[in-house]
């Protein structure tokens, strides 16, 4: 039967990345099998069409996406739980669900004010990525309490849904989420749209204005990444891949896409004497996504986080492109054996995984090729709503009967 299900996302969404684009797609796939989904989320970012979203109290000097952890966002959850307070009153979903830890501390009161199944889309540890971003230390006196809160989400919430089998695996070791409760649904892509370059002279024409458009000369070989600028995603450590890759290789170009503030990347590279071989666009729109990394002959992932998803992953094999990446168990659970790996941290490593994919044009080949294979058959949008159907259904079923006292 078709549910009603209030969604929170404790984000700008949207805003042309990663977490988002699960959203998105998870929205999209589930409206496709009849769902009602309501969004409530913070009051920038864009308007998706066919998309009912409910937005949180504006706050003017806050105009661009708020990124990874923050101090505004203390303020920001406060105005997003009432706006999801509000529309659930008015909604009375059947299902809340809550992307991130901060929208399940949200979730966690309407779980018990309205009785109604909470499921946490676990994007990795709220900790972990406080530590990541740099946010937190260890030693600071709020860490303690607010893993322990991280703990709590994770135990209340009726799901746990993560993108990932590794991120599963270490909530299994943390033994905060009963095993019956937890299940993963990796992130997905759109093969169709996203799909190799078939040399179509349409596609080939498209091709050359939009190098053209970037500024990117016609005789180089172009490596493209896609996702957040910040050090723990690796920006900073590609950029020192780059300017050791175009001193043995001139022809080489860096197309690295994304956001917030490329301008500051701009700068570094020009500080590494490379500016004239990278170009940093700043935000692509996710529908053109597919067009931009058409362009590229080998995609790149340097994320170091250990606990996060890495959904770009998704779209670069299904575009058939040969994928650097540091080797840790998110990248090996998505690619498989189809990927260059690096050691964890180590850019000269990475530099030379890059050299073998761009200069081993066979093996690069049947690995994007693989890689092409396993998107097709597993990373659909479509089967992971019907994996969500069931997880709602499971979670509905257990609080009736909770409810009805058959736990007794």
């Amino acid at each position: 039967m078709p549910y009603t299900i209030l969604m929170i996302a404790s984000t700008s969404f949207f805003s042309d990345y990663g977490n988002h684009v699960r959203i998105l797609e998870e929205i999209r796939a589930l409206q496709r099998r009849g769902h009602r989904i309501v969004l409530v989320t913070y009051h920038n970012g864009d308007d998706i069409p066919g998309i009912t979203i409910y937005r949180s109290w504006d706050v003017p000097w806050i105009k661009r996406a708020v990124v990874g952890s923050s101090r505004h966002k203390l303020y920001l959850d406060v105005g997003l739980g009432w706006r999801a307070l509000r529309t659930a009153l008015r909604i009375r979903p059947d299902i809340i669900h809550a992307h991130t830890h901060e929208a399940a501390a949200i979730g966690l009161p309407l779980q018990r004010l309205l009785n109604r199944p909470l499921i946490l889309d676990y994007q990795g540890s709220m900790t972990s990525e406080m530590l990541d971003h740099g946010f937190i230390r260890r030693t600071n006196p709020l860490f303690v309490p607010l893993a322990r809160l991280e703990r709590m989400l994770n135990r209340t919430a009726d799901a746990v849904m993560t993108s990932t089998h590794n991120a599963a695996n270490l909530l299994r070791r943390d033994r905060s989420v009963p095993e019956e409760r937890l299940f993963t649904i990796a992130d997905g892509v759109d093969t169709e749209r996203f799909r190799p370059y078939d040399g179509s002279p349409a596609w080939a024409a498209q091709r050359a204005e939009l190098r053209a458009q970037l500024g990117i000369p016609p005789d180089r070989r172009i490596v493209v990444y896609i996702g957040l600028l910040a050090p723990y995603q690796g920006t900073n450590l590609l950029l020192e891949v780059a300017q050791q890759m175009c001193q043995r290789h001139p022809d080489l170009h860096f197309l690295i896409m994304g956001h917030p503030d490329p301008q500051s990347y701009r700068n570094l590279a020009a500080s590494l004497g490379i500016a004239d071989h990278v170009t940093l666009p700043g935000r692509i729109i996710y529908r053109d996504l597919h067009s931009y990394l058409a362009l590229g002959e080998v995609a790149v992932a340097p994320k170091m986080s250990l606990t996060e998803g890495n959904g770009k992953i998704g779209n670069y094999m299904a575009m058939g492109l040969p994928t650097v990446a540091f080797d840790t168990p998110v990248n090996r659970e998505i690619l498989g054996p189809y990927g260059f790996y690096a050691k964890l941290g180590n850019a000269a490593d990475f530099a030379a995984q890059l050299e073998l994919a761009l200069t081993n044009r066979e093996l690069a080949a049947e690995r994007a090729a693989g890689a092409r294979a396993r998107a097709v058959a597993e990373l659909s949008w479509e089967r992971a709503a019907i994996a969500i159907e069931a997880i709602y259904a499971a979670a509905i079923a257990r609080r009736q009967g909770e409810d009805n006292g058959d736990d007794e």
